[in-house]
């Protein structure tokens, strides 16, 4: 509870700042971090434990004992349960990890998409290349 307050206030500072740090999810709440991209995330008290769900989606690393840095390793969903030294939940917050569309290119040909992450280099993505479906 502690965390999301904590949370609460980083997403509003970055709604602000970046375009948010959450993405809705019907009603539920998810740290959204991009691909290749670190988030800083500040806490009211000392975290001991640092679990990701799926460390090939996302990594944390402890800054320091209130600072932790989330990281998006390569498209998907996971979570992110932080315990104090006593061994309770901090949190257990889902993430989101996905591309900054701000940097990409769609080639669409016929019914095939394309999508290119151009950061700085264009490289094409196979997660986002689909056949017979365009939305």
């Amino acid at each position: 509870m502690a965390l999301r307050l904590v949370l609460a206030a980083f997403t509003l500072a970055s709604s602000l700042i970046a375009g948010g740090a959450y993405a809705a999810d019907n009603g539920q709440d998810i740290l959204r971090v991009f691909m290749n991209q670190a988030r800083v995330l500040k806490l009211d008290r000392p975290v001991a434990k640092v679990i990701v769900g799926n460390s090939e989606v996302a990594d944390a690393t402890v800054a320091d004992s209130t600072t932790i840095v989330l990281t998006g390793r390569s498209f998907g969903t996971t979570n992110l349960v932080l315990l104090d030294q006593d061994g309770n939940a901090i949190a257990d917050e889902r993430v989101l990890v996905s591309i900054d569309e701000g940097n990409t290119v769609r080639v669409f040909k016929q019914t095939e998409r394309t999508v290119l992450s151009c950061t700085p280099n264009c490289e094409q993505h196979a997660e986002f290349d689909t056949t017979s479906k365009t939305p």
